[in-house]
């Protein structure tokens, strides 16, 4: 049952600061990418953080499909750790990738042929979902913590599917990258 009612008041204010997060992170992670800054932290190692990006996207993959599952059973406590666990380790690897795309020299793919073109399809299929999840992810953390939960369940259909794709999709650009890592 709905708790809070759909005009409520704080939603503006909130439903802005969404908006302005979801322009910013996609901008500055494809500044990142394109606008490359390597070696603006010194000597920091970043190296291992591909492995890193591997991991919290697999646990996420992992959160995710658990909150479905105990949302499903009426979980509604399980449902809520595993989500939240989900969103920190996203917010996690965001910080991450930023950190390692900040500092390290991009990485070319050295495949050729059908698999260069499997390789491509799915990165940008994962990039261009990871720039549409991050309004639907936080809209749909702001409707469960608002109680807004008619709202919550609608973005959400479209959250968990989109959202376990690319944490799903991370790991498989990595798995297929990773031996071009210098």
């Amino acid at each position: 049952m709905e708790n809070k009612a759909i005009g409520n008041p704080n939603d503006t204010r909130y439903l802005i600061i969404i908006a302005v997060l979801s322009v910013i992170v996609p901008l500055l992670v494809a500044f990142l990418l394109f606008m490359p800054q390597t070696g603006k932290l010194g000597d920091l190692d970043v190296s291992f953080l591909p492995k890193l990006h591997a991991v919290l996207n697999s646990l996420t993959a992992l959160a995710l499909m658990v909150g479905y599952y105990q949302i499903k059973r009426q979980n509604r406590r399980g449902h809520r750790f595993a989500m939240t666990t989900a969103f920190v380790l996203s917010a996690f690897f965001l910080i991450s990738y930023v950190t390692y795309h900040y500092q390290a020299a991009p990485t070319s793919f050295g495949g050729e042929g059908t698999i260069k073109l499997l390789y491509y399809f799915i990165l940008i299929t994962h990039i261009i979902l990871a720039a549409i999840i991050v309004p639907l992810v936080l809209l749909s953390v702001y409707f469960a913590v608002s109680e807004q939960y008619v709202r919550h369940r609608k973005v959400s259909r479209w959250t968990f599917p989109l959202w376990l794709y690319v944490a799903i999709t991370g790991v498989v650009v990595y798995l297929m990258i990773s031996p071009y890592y210098s």
